[in-house]
C-alpha cells in the first residue's frame, strides 16, 4: 500500500500547497496516512509526476542527496524512471568527486547490467568506470569495465590507457588492470575475423610497470608471452619494464637476450638504458658471478655516445624460453622508439647510474665487486679491473678510483687487501697518491703491525713518497677482526664506499642455487620437457635447497601447458608442506595459478581448499575471473542435480563442491 511518508523529502511549502492547498504547511503528513485514503484521492497519479518532476529538477540543479532520495522513493512506488531520466541521474552521480556517489551510481549499474542491460548506454558506462579509477576505487571501477566487455565492446586504447593509468596507483588496482588486460587480450585472440582494435603498447607498458613496482613479477610474465601472442612491438620502455621484472623471478638468460639489440641503441639512449644494464649486472651479482659483472663493467665504459645507424626499422626479435625451441613465443622490440611521456628516471641510487653522457657504476657495485674478488681470493684480479677502469677515466670522479678502493679497505680493517692492490699497481709502473699509503701505514701503526709497517715505509722511500711524522705514531692495539666495528670505523674519516662493503659483509655471501635451479625448470617447462623439469625439482629438495615460488609456478605451468592437471594437485601436497614450514612465501599469483588449474582439470574441492587459503590469509579474490573461467568451462555441471541425486559419496562431496563455488561466485 502506498503510504504518505514516503514523499517525506518533499515536505517544502511548495509541494505541501500543491497537494494539500488547505492543509496547514506545519503538519507533518505521517499524521494523515491512517485518516486518508490514497486511492481514493487518485494519490498514485499526482505522486508519480510530482516524484519525476523532482528527480528531474535536482539532477538539473546537481544536487545530488535530494536527487538520490527522490530516485529512492520512485523506485520504491513505482520502479525505474524512463530511460532518459534514469541516465542523466546515473551521469550525475559519475561526476561527483564523493566515493559515496560514485560506489551507488556503480551498484545501481550493475544492477541494472543483470536485469535490463539494454538501459545501459556504453558512453555512460565508459565515464562512470574513468571516474571510479580516478577516485581510486579500481575494484568497482574494474566490474564496469568487465560489464562493457562482456557486450563484446572493447573501449578505445585512449579511454582504456586512461581508466588503466589511474587503476595501477594501488596494489589491488594493478592485480584487476593486468587480469582485465589478459581478459581483452584473450577475447581479442579468439575472435577471429571479428577482432576489435588490439590494446597498444603504451597500455601494456603501465601494466608492466605497475606490476613490476607492486612484485606482481609472474602477472606480468604472463602479460610478456601475450604481447608476444599479440603481436604488440615493444619499445624502450617495455625493454626497461622487462629487465625489472627478470629482476625479480632471477630470470638472468631471459635478460641477456636482449643485450644486443640494447648495446645497438645504449651509446645514443643512455640515459635510459642504465636501468636496463642496472637489472643485468643486479642478476650477474644474484648468480655470485663477478666475472661477467666486471665484463660487463668494461663494456658500458667503453661504449661511446655515438647515435646508432639505423637503415631499417625492422624489429628485433627476442625468444622467450629456449633459443632453441623452435615452436616459442618471439617477442618484437624497437629499442630505439622512446616515449618521453612514460620513460621515468632513476627511482632510487642502484648498481648503475648515467651521469653526463656517461655510464657509471655506484659505490654500491663497487663494493659488490671488491668483497665478491676478495672473497674469492682474487685481489690481483681485482686490482687489474680497478686500473682498467681507471685508465679509461670516463667514470666521473674516478680518476682516483683506486685510491679510494684502498682507503675504504684500509677503513674496514683489510689491511693486507690495500696493501696487496698497492703493489699490483705499482708492478704496472704506477703509484697510487701518497695519501693511500699514509693512512695504511697509519693502520699499520695502529694495529701495533711492526713488521708490515716497516715493510711499507722502505717502499715508501724507495718510491720516494713523503708521508707526515703522524702516520707512524703508536696507538693502542686493534685486532684486525674487531677493527670494522671499531672507533676508527665510525669517525667521519669512513667513506660512502666503506659503508657500502660493510654492508655487503653483514649480508654474507648469497646462495645462488635456486636460481640456477629455477633457471634450469623453467627453460624444461617452456620446452615441455616436463620430466627433465620433474627430476630438476627433486634434485632440488635432495640438496637440501628449498623451492620458492617461482619454482612452484615454473612447475604448474609446464603441467598445464601439458594438461596434466593431477600432477598439480599432487605438487600442491608440497606447496603446503613448504608453506606450513615457512620455507616458502605466501603469494597470491602462485595461489591464483592454481585455481585456474584446478578449475581446467575440475578438482573442485582442491579450488575450494585454495580459496580457503586465500580468505585467510587475507588476499583480494578476483571472483569475476573465476566465474568466467568456470562458466566457459563447466556452465551447466551440477546445474539441476541434487545431492540427494548423487550415485556415489565421491559423486555427492564434488557435486557439494561444485554447488559450494558456484554460490561464492554468485552463479547461484
Amino acid at each position: 500500500m502506498f503510504h504518505l511518508y514516503l514523499i517525506r523529502y518533499n515536505c517544502s511549502k511548495v509541494f505541501l500547497s500543491d497537494i494539500f492547498p488547505k492543509i496547514p504547511s506545519n503538519i507533518h503528513l505521517r499524521y494523515l496516512s491512517s485518516s486518508i485514503n490514497p486511492r481514493t484521492l487518485s494519490w498514485e497519479g499526482s505522486s508519480h509526476d510530482i516524484l519525476l518532476k523532482n528527480l528531474e529538477t535536482f539532477v538539473k540543479n546537481h544536487q545530488v542527496y535530494e536527487a538520490w532520495e527522490a530516485y529512492t522513493d520512485f523506485k520504491k512506488l513505482h520502479g525505474l524512471p524512463d530511460t532518459r531520466l534514469l541516465t542523466k541521474f546515473i551521469t550525475e552521480l559519475s561526476y561527483s568527486s564523493e566515493p559515496k556517489w560514485l560506489q551507488r551510481a556503480c551498484d545501481i549499474t550493475l544492477s541494472l547490467s543483470k536485469e535490463k542491460s539494454n538501459l545501459l548506454h556504453i558512453d555512460h558506462l565508459h565515464n562512470l568506470s574513468l571516474s571510479l579509477a580516478r577516485a581510486q576505487m579500481p575494484i568497482p571501477a574494474s566490474k564496469i569495465l568487465r560489464t562493457i566487455i562482456e557486450k563484446n565492446i572493447i573501449p578505445s586504447n585512449n579511454l582504456l590507457g586512461s581508466i588503466t593509468l589511474h587503476m595501477v596507483k594501488k596494489e589491488i588496482g594493478t592485480y584487476l588492470a593486468s587480469n582485465i588486460l589478459i581478459q581483452i587480450c584473450d577475447h581479442f585472440l579468439h575472435l577471429g575475423s571479428n577482432k576489435p582494435i588490439k590494446p597498444d603498447i603504451v597500455i601494456f607498458n603501465i601494466v608492466l610497470d605497475a606490476c613490476s613496482s607492486y612484485n606482481l613479477s609472474f602477472k606480468a610474465h604472463q602479460i610478456i608471452e601475450l604481447m608476444a601472442q599479440m603481436g604488440v612491438i615493444g619499445d624502450a620502455y617495455t625493454i626497461i619494464n622487462i629487465s625489472r621484472i627478470h629482476v625479480i623471478n632471477g630470470q638472468r638468460d631471459e635478460l641477456k637476450k636482449f643485450k644486443d639489440c640494447v648495446d645497438e641503441v645504449a651509446g645514443f639512449l643512455g640515459h635510459h638504458y642504465f636501468q636496463f644494464y642496472d637489472s643485468l649486472m643486479s642478476l650477474h651479482f644474484k648468480f655470485n658471478d663477478i666475472d661477467s659483472a666486471s665484463e660487463l663493467i668494461l663494456d658500458m665504459i667503453s661504449r661511446k655516445k655515438t647515435h646508432p645507424y639505423l637503415t631499417e626499422k625492422k624489429p628485433f626479435v627476442i625468444p622467450i624460453g629456449s633459443q632453441n625451441l623452435k615452436m616459442g613465443l618471439k617477442l618484437r622490440v624497437l629499442p630505439h622508439l622512446v616515449d618521453e611521456n612514460l620513460m621515468k628516471q632513476e627511482r632510487n641510487e642502484g648498481l648503475v647510474m648515467y651521469r653526463s653522457g656517461k655510464f657509471v657504476i655506484s659505490n654500491n657495485a663497487l663494493g659488490k665487486l671488491i668483497v665478491g674478488y676478495k672473497r674469492q681470493g682474487r685481489v690481483s684480479e681485482l686490482s687489474d679491473l680497478l686500473w682498467r677502469i681507471q685508465k679509461e677515466n670516463v667514470l666521473l670522479k674516478m680518476k682516483d678510483l683506486i685510491s679510494n678502493v684502498v682507503e675504504a679497505c684500509i677503513h674496514v680493517g683489510w689491511l693486507e687487501t690495500a696493501h696487496d692492490i698497492l703493489d699490483d699497481i705499482e708492478r704496472k709502473g704506477n703509484v697510487i697518491c701518497s695519501n693511500s699509503y699514509a693512512l695504511l701505514l697509519k693502520a699499520y701503526c695502529e694495529s701495533n703491525k711492526h713488521r708490515e709497517a716497516e715493510g711499507l715505509l722502505k717502499q715508501i722511500k724507495k718510491l720516494g713518497i713523503t708521508v707526515s711524522d703522524k702516520s707512524t705514531r703508536r696507538v693502542p692495539q686493534i685486532s684486525e677482526t674487531s677493527f670494522m666495528d671499531s672507533h676508527l670505523f665510525t669517525t667521519s674519516r669512513r667513506s660512502d664506499l666503506a659503508k657500502c662493503i660493510v654492508q655487503e659483509i653483514r649480508e654474507g655471501e648469497k646462495d645462488c642455487s635456486i636460481y640456477n635451479f629455477n633457471s634450469s625448470i623453467y627453460f624444461f617447462t617452456k620446452a615441455k620437457m616436463i620430466e627433465d623439469a620433474l627430476k630438476t625439482y627433486k634434485s632440488m629438495q635432495e640438496k637440501k635447497v628449498y623451492p620458492n615460488v617461482a619454482t612452484y609456478i615454473y612447475m604448474v605451468m609446464g603441467y598445464s601447458s601439458l594438461e596434466m592437471y593431477r600432477e598439480i594437485t599432487i605438487l600442491w601436497g608440497d606447496i603446503k608442506r613448504s608453506c606450513d614450514d615457512g620455507n616458502v612465501t605466501i603469494n597470491r599469483d602462485l595461489y591464483e595459478v592454481l585455481v585456474l588449474n584446478f578449475l581446467k582439470g575440475g578438482y573442485f574441492e582442491r579450488v575450494m581448499e585454495v580459496i580457503g587459503c586465500m580468505k585467510k590469509h587475507g588476499m583480494y579474490l578476483d571472483k569475476w575471473l573465476y566465474r568466467s573461467k568456470f562458466l566457459k568451462l563447466h556452465k551447466g555441471l551440477y546445474r539441476r542435480m541434487k545431492l540427494s541425486d548423487a550415485r556415489s559419496e565421491a559423486q555427492g562431496k564434488r557435486l557439494g563442491h561444485v554447488k559450494a563455488f558456484r554460490k561464492w561466485v554468485g552463479i547461484d
